[in-house]
């Protein structure tokens, strides 16, 4: 693994959501060799937690909802009182699930939509009240090339990560004046994530139309992550960055 040998982002104090496992994880783990101290939530997984906090020694692991807003405050409170406060935020929880839209229930709609755009919500209000007193903070979304392409992929999926894409420029704007920055990650297909249970079909479609030819590594990702937050990515602010191999 590359890392920047403990400088990138040293002094920083990161907060993770999901990242029991996947690109959460490996977030984690990047930004943790990076100088970070890191925290992170997770739904249900801890044997994955568990890993997570192997991989990222020093995490601290909540077991909270983006959903469940009396938790993430009470999480939020507790990180702000140890550490003095939350310098980057990665809204990185998500779902999804292969369904056309003719067999879409609406609670696989809804479902899909409340983690992926309510949680994201959710918890950047609760960091930004921090972030506002502070005057300082850098805010990343993880998007997706769903949400900026016309790719053969979930619908409720695709308008989920379109909604984090408006959700980054409209926030960045309200939030500028305080010096606070929001950007948003859009990864294509990467080796593990909601693309793992893609059809052969479809993972040979994406393969022939990247200019690199593979699918991304969690590790390239998160660590391009990690650039983002930095204070090297310093007059970027309602961006949504592509990493997808060139598709």
């Amino acid at each position: 693994m590359h890392d920047s040998g403990g400088i990138l982002l040293r002094g920083k104090r990161a907060l993770v959501t999901g990242a029991s496992r996947g690109l959460g994880r490996a977030i984690c783990r990047v930004f943790a060799a990076a100088g970070a101290r890191v925290a992170f939530s997770y739904t249900r997984d801890e044997d994955g937690a568990r890993k997570t906090v192997e991989e990222a020694p020093g995490a601290r692991a909540f077991k909270v909802s983006v959903l469940d807003v009396p938790a993430t405050e009470a999480m939020i409170r507790e990180l702000e009182a140890d550490w003095g406060g939350i310098d980057v935020l990665v809204n990185n929880a998500g779902v999804s699930q292969n369904l056309p839209l003719a067999l879409m229930d609406e609670e696989d709609w809804d479902r899909v939509m409340d983690v992926n755009v309510k949680g994201t919500f959710l918890t950047s209000r609760a960091v930004l009240r921090g972030m506002i007193r502070r005057k300082a903070g850098t805010i990343l979304n993880l998007g997706s090339l769903a949400g900026v392409r016309m790719l053969e992929a979930p619908v409720h999926y695709c308008a989920s990560k379109a909604a984090v894409k408006g959700l980054t420029e409209a926030l960045a704007k309200e939030v500028a004046r305080y010096g606070i920055r929001v950007v948003c990650l859009a990864p294509g297909l990467l080796e593990d994530g909601v693309g793992r249970n893609l059809p052969d079909h479809r993972l040979a479609d994406y393969l022939k139309h990247c200019a690199l030819g593979r699918v991304g590594t969690l590790d390239e990702v998160a660590r391009f992550a990690a650039f983002l937050v930095s204070d090297l990515n310093s007059y970027m602010t309602g961006e949504t960055v592509v990493a997808d191999g060139g598709v």
